[in-house]
C-alpha cells in the first residue's frame, strides 16, 4: 500500500476500514436478517468497473443509483469485494452486483448512521482526497426521484439522500 514516495496512505486505509463496516453490516443481514427497524440506503456509482445492473436501470441512473434494503429483497450475498442482491423493479426481480468500492454512501436511517466515501475506484489507484465539486459525477442528487410504482411493493425504491448529508 506504499506509494512511490514511501508515504503511508492513511486515506486508503480509512476508506478500506469503513467499507469493512458496510461489508460487516450486510453480512449481519445475510446471517440474521434485518433486526427491528434497521434498513439500508446504499448509493453506488453505476459507471464503476464491476457494477452489473440491467441496461434500463443504467440508462435511467447513468451516474449514481440508490437502493433500499428493507422489506423485499432476496439472494443477498457479500464478500470482501462485492455484494449482490435481487430487488424488484416494476414487479420484475433483478439481480444487482455492486463492488464495495463502487459505494458512495451507506446509511441506516433507523439509527441515524451514514458513511460517505470518496470515489476511490480500484483501491490500488491513486486518488485526490479533495472532495469533488457537487455530490456526484455530473448529477444533482436532488434530481433523483423515488422509483416507487404504487402498491405495497417498496423494493427498488430510489431516493434522494440529501437529508442524510452534512450541509
Amino acid at each position: 500500500m506504499m506509494t512511490d514516495d514511501d508515504t503511508l496512505r492513511y486515506d486508503k486505509m480509512v476508506e478500506n476500514a469503513l467499507r469493512g463496516v458496510v461489508r460487516d453490516a450486510v453480512q449481519e443481514v445475510v446471517d440474521n436478517g434485518l433486526p427491528g427497524d434497521h434498513h439500508f440506503y446504499i448509493t453506488f456509482l453505476t459507471e464503476h468497473k464491476g457494477v452489473k445492473i440491467p441496461d434500463y436501470l443504467h440508462e435511467r441512473y447513468p451516474g449514481e443509483m440508490t437502493i433500499v434494503l428493507q422489506y423485499q429483497f432476496s439472494d443477498l450475498y457479500v464478500d470482501d469485494e462485492i455484494f449482490e442482491v435481487t430487488l424488484s423493479f416494476n414487479n420484475k426481480p433483478e439481480k444487482l452486483v455492486i463492488p464495495l468500492n463502487a459505494i458512495s454512501i451507506f446509511a441506516d436511517p433507523s439509527v441515524n448512521f451514514a458513511l460517505q466515501f470518496q470515489p476511490l475506484g480500484d483501491m490500488e489507484d491513486d486518488f485526490d482526497p479533495t472532495p469533488p465539486d457537487g455530490d456526484g459525477p455530473g448529477e444533482d442528487p436532488s434530481s433523483q426521484k423515488k422509483d416507487k410504482k404504487g402498491g405495497d411493493d417498496s423494493t427498488g425504491e430510489v431516493v434522494s439522500l440529501d437529508k442524510f448529508r452534512k450541509k
